[in-house]
């Protein structure tokens, strides 16, 4: 097991597919021991963002784009990572803090257990209360309707309605359930060639020679990115490709925009349409922008989009959902706090009794990150030999990863036990090892001052 601070980051890089030899180009630095908690979030974060870098680098480098000396560094400070991941909770408009979750998100008890529920955004809030038959939609009230039935029973009646609410389980009841089956049967990623196609930023005489950055396509133009993703995980996707110069264009229906301060926090860097797709105007402007389009970025749930006919010969689609699209829950919405609850993360951070949380929705940021790092290798993949392609992730992939994958704090692997005059001792073992030391003391503690006031003959 590989126990350096970039064995994530490495692991992370094979699975993408990347330049092994870059992974000697990053420089890890800022102070320890940020985003605290049982599981190795600041291994994930840091890694994600690492990978990020990476891929842009070496898209940086194959065309011939780096700067110079082609020895470009990617540089990944802890307080820089933790306070990322953490980005939403900094924000400020005008002083004002933003709203992080609404009155009705949140753990509730049933009468089995605990229910996690997302009610944001107006239509899963009516949706949630239409399903518990609440009226006034009052925290009092949701919290006595759902007291009333067990877990389960809240989690299938309010998804049944269009609302969102999951049960608690721990991991060994997650691992038992069929989707965290298929869920662990899976890679964290997958990266698929579906033809021959060319890339479509090459068809345009006006965009043929590559020059620029890493996301700028030929003749300096920035690369198309078109984005339909809500919330945290595909936003954060997208911000960071707007950041290496790609030209993001966002499209929300006009009955349901983003939510304000969530707009704020992820819109940095892109613009922003409302289009009616299931309107004739509508879908011509949509079919010509994604005609034009070199990448799509989509976060809805899986299938949702589908009736709008995506696939366009050499573009490069990058699918992101919650649980995956596949199993029992492959058409479910879902968020990072109920993906939290749902596969034992919530308890392993705190207890069936008493759920926790990580210190950072980080699902959300690292698959972001990680997806950003994703649409730059099929890029760079795609400029060596062509092809439409489609990469997919979700966050409850990346909770299994960061839950099963990588090495965590667990304090009994350094204990160790032995008999003695003061009988069964349990102990820490010492830290202090190198090659043909020794792996732990002599001698147990004896009786305090039974011992001669000798050196040890056996010495």
């Amino acid at each position: 097991m590989d126990l350096t601070v970039g064995g994530a980051t490495e692991r992370l890089w094979t699975m993408l597919g990347g330049d092994p030899a870059l992974l000697d180009r990053v420089a890890y630095g800022g102070p320890s021991g940020l985003l605290p908690a049982r599981l190795p979030v600041m291994d994930l974060a840091r890694a994600t963002v690492a990978v990020a870098g990476l891929a842009a680098v070496e898209r940086q480098c194959g065309r011939g784009t780096a700067p110079a000396g082609t020895g470009a560094l990617v540089r990944v400070d802890d307080g820089a990572v933790a306070t990322a991941f953490v980005s939403e909770r900094h924000l400020r408009i005008d002083g004002r803090a933003p709203v992080a979750f609404a009155p009705l998100s949140r753990f509730w008890r049933a009468r089995d257990g605990w229910v996690r529920t997302h009610a944001n955004y107006p239509h899963h809030r009516a949706a949630l209360t239409a399903a518990l038959g609440v009226p006034d939609a009052s925290v009092q009230a949701v919290e006595a309707a759902i007291a009333e039935r067990a877990a389960v029973e809240v989690e299938t009646a309010v998804y049944a309605a269009g609302g969102l609410a999951v049960a608690l389980r721990t991991p060994e009841e997650w691992a038992a359930h069929e989707q965290g089956r298929e869920v662990a049967a899976r890679p964290l990623l997958t990266g698929e060639r579906l033809d021959d196609a060319a890339p479509r930023r090459y068809a345009g005489g006006a965009r043929r020679a590559p020059s620029g950055g890493p996301l700028t396509g030929p003749g300096g133009h920035p690369l198309r990115v078109l984005d339909l993703t809500r919330v945290i995980a595909g936003p954060v996707a997208t911000r960071t490709l707007a950041l290496l110069g790609a030209d993001v264009l966002r499209v929300d229906p006009p009955g349901r925009p983003e939510l304000p301060d969530q707009h704020a926090e992820t819109g940095v860097g892109k613009r922003t349409t409302a289009l009616d797709l299931d309107s004739p105007s509508g879908r011509r402007a949509f079919d010509g922008l994604l005609d034009a389009a070199d990448v799509l970025v989509t976060g809805y749930r899986p299938g949702a989009l589908d009736r709008f006919g995506l696939h366009r010969p050499g573009l490069v689609t990058a699918r992101l959902s919650a649980w995956g699209d596949y199993g029992p829950w492959g058409e479910r919405r879902g968020f990072d706090s109920l993906v939290q609850a749902a596969t034992g993360i919530a308890t392993t951070e705190g207890s069936p009794e008493r759920p926790g949380a990580l210190p950072a929705q980080a699902l959300d940021h690292g698959t972001g990150y990680l997806l950003a790092a994703a649409v730059l290798r099929a890029l760079t993949d795609q400029d060596r030999e062509g092809g439409t392609r489609l990469v997919r992730l979700a966050l409850a992939q990346t909770g299994h990863w960061l839950a099963t994958a990588l090495p965590r704090y667990e304090p009994e692997r350094y204990l160790t036990e032995t008999d003695g005059p003061l009988g069964l001792l349990r102990y820490a073992r010492s830290p202090v090892t190198y090659d043909g030391g020794p792996a732990d003391w002599s001698r147990p503690p004896g009786v305090a001052g039974a011992d001669a006031p000798v050196w040890d003959r056996e010495v």
